[in-house]
């Protein structure tokens, strides 16, 4: 009797912004400056800290954030001069945020965006340029993480460069059978 064993990829880890990191930012932001509050009447803004976009009548904060500087903090990594600070949106209030909901985050993006590729030391691979298809993202996802190089995935504004959201590899399941 032989065994096989095969690998399915189940989803993209599309991360917000970690919570223990937004309580720091809500205080002083990666520029070491206050966050600017800001309410937002019409609603729309992106929201890093849920991956959702803001109701009408948020009370947002608007605020310096260095995601390869986290992400390097994390895994020992060193991004040198591709460390990036730039303006995001949160919920001014923890207690207003609901959270990121499971899969890839749509509604973030209606406007291009480029899927940009870091290696395991923090360093741009490569960018690629896509519109606002979430199969198209996906498939892009599924390309630059099929590079072994590929350690992380910023997705970012392509005409104002906003960082939105990092991408970490898929989470992978694997199946025995016979």
């Amino acid at each position: 009797m032989t065994t096989t064993t095969t690998e399915t990829v189940t989803d993209f880890d599309a991360r917000p912004i970690d919570p223990a990191v937004l309580a720091e930012l809500r205080l002083a932001d990666d520029a070491g400056r206050a966050p600017e509050a800001q309410h937002h009447a019409e609603g729309g803004a992106p929201l890093r800290c849920c991956l959702r976009r803001a109701e009408p009548g948020a009370d947002l904060l608007l605020l310096s954030y260095a995601p390869l500087r986290r992400w390097a903090a994390e895994t020992g990594a060193d991004p040198g001069p591709y460390e990036e600070l730039g303006p995001v949106f949160v919920h001014a209030r923890a207690e207003d945020c609901p959270g990121a909901e499971p899969g890839y985050p749509v509604a973030m993006h209606r406007g291009d965006r480029v899927l940009r590729a870091y290696d395991r030391d923090g360093r741009i691979l490569r960018g690629v340029p896509v519109q606002p298809d979430a199969e198209l993202h996906r498939e892009v996802l599924c390309a630059l993480f099929s590079d072994p190089e590929v350690a992380l995935v910023h997705v970012r504004a392509v005409e104002f460069g906003c960082f939105f959201h990092e991408v970490r590899r898929p989470v992978r399941a694997v199946r025995v059978g016979r």
